[in-house]
C-alpha cells in the first residue's frame, strides 16, 4: 500500500517538473534563445525521461520496502 502512495506522489512531482520545464522551453523559444528544433528535442526528451522514471519508480520502491522490512 505504501508503495502505491509513494509511486503516485512521486509521479505527481515528476509531472509538475516536466510541465515546468515545458514552460521554460516555450519561454526560451519565444525569446529566440533556442530554435524550434531544440524546443522539440528538449520537450520530447523531457516527456520521455519523465515517463520512463515514473514507470520504473514503483519497482524501485518495492525493492526498497522489501529491503527495509
Amino acid at each position: 500500500m505504501e508503495v502505491i502512495f509513494t509511486s503516485v506522489f512521486s509521479a505527481i512531482i515528476i509531472l509538475i517538473t516536466v510541465f515546468s520545464m515545458m514552460k521554460v522551453f516555450i519561454i526560451a523559444y519565444k525569446r529566440k534563445e533556442i530554435p524550434l528544433r531544440k524546443l522539440i528535442f528538449f520537450s520530447a526528451s523531457s516527456i520521455v525521461i519523465g515517463v520512463i522514471v515514473a514507470s520504473v519508480l514503483p519497482f524501485v520502491y518495492q525493492h526498497i520496502v522489501e529491503y527495509i522490512l
